[in-house]
């Protein structure tokens, strides 16, 4: 038997518009059964693709230019079906399928063609053309006050009520108040993951990190974080979960030093 061919083809057209996949199942001469071969390749094929998306499928069947009109649209409406009853038996819904179609056989001018035989045997087919809903565009990360229900990767959570005094890393009393409430919450949402990060005023550009006055080390953003990160360790909220890193005063708010001297949290997985 002829090595049966496997052809694939995947137009992405622009951005969230309509995506189109064709597929062709070749089939030997006078033939609509599929072989062991061509039954796994479309069971390949389904299962490559996101059945979830398909908004419809067209399948068209076809054959070389031998033999006469009536019986080449009969088994190229065999054939066609053979591929639906295969799509669905392996989860497309039948629903979904608006064309099924025996188009008959493809005449060739065997005086020009170079390599009849081949050209005969890429007419034996089936196309199965599958349109795909439009890829939702993916949501935009933002800014936020508090912790919530439907947070994605990237929002960035601003406390505003933890603050530090200038130069120190060490959390105050109603720092701790606030992150008891935060911590109730984190153990409300365990999916969260997120990583805490420092950050400092006040320093001049060209020095982006400034000294903690209690360690008097050149880390004062990252102390700060981690004062944070071991302060939920100790409400038992899993280090997994967290990572922590200090980022100088490379991003301010604007909004002064006060609000420069803070901790935020940034949704890393949810």
């Amino acid at each position: 038997m002829k090595k049966v061919v496997f052809l694939l083809l995947l137009f992405t057209r622009l951005a969230y518009a309509q995506e189109e996949v064709v597929h062709s199942v070749y089939f030997e001469f006078d033939k609509y059964i599929l072989d062991d071969k061509q039954a796994n390749e479309v069971v390949a094929f389904v299962k490559a693709i996101d059945t979830s998306r398909i908004e419809s499928v067209q399948i068209y069947g076809y054959c070389d230019d031998r033999g006469k009109d009536a019986y080449n649209y009969k088994l190229s409406s065999n054939r066609a079906n053979t591929i639906k009853n295969k799509l669905i038996e392996k989860g497309i819904k039948n629903k979904i399928i608006i064309t099924i179609e025996g188009k008959g056989r493809i005449l060739i001018d065997d005086d020009i063609v170079d390599n009849l035989p081949e050209v005969r045997q890429k007419n034996r087919r089936v196309d199965v053309v599958m349109n795909f809903k439009p890829v939702p565009p993916k949501p935009i990360p933002g800014v936020y006050k508090d912790i919530k229900k439907d947070l994605i990767v990237g929002d960035r959570i601003y406390l505003e009520k933890i603050f530090f005094d200038n130069g120190s890393s060490k959390l105050t009393s109603k720092s701790k108040l606030e992150l008891d409430r935060i911590a109730r919450i984190l153990h409300k949402y365990k999916n969260i993951q997120f990583e805490i990060q420092g950050h400092i005023c006040c320093t001049p550009t060209f020095q982006k990190e400034a000294i903690d006055k209690d360690t008097r080390k050149r880390m004062l953003s990252i102390n700060r974080a981690e004062a944070v990160y071991k302060y939920l360790i100790f409400k038992r909220i899993e280090k997994s979960r967290m990572t922590f890193k200090g980022y100088g005063n490379t991003r301010p708010l604007g909004n002064g030093p006060d609000q420069d001297r803070r901790v935020e949290f940034v949704i890393t997985k949810i």
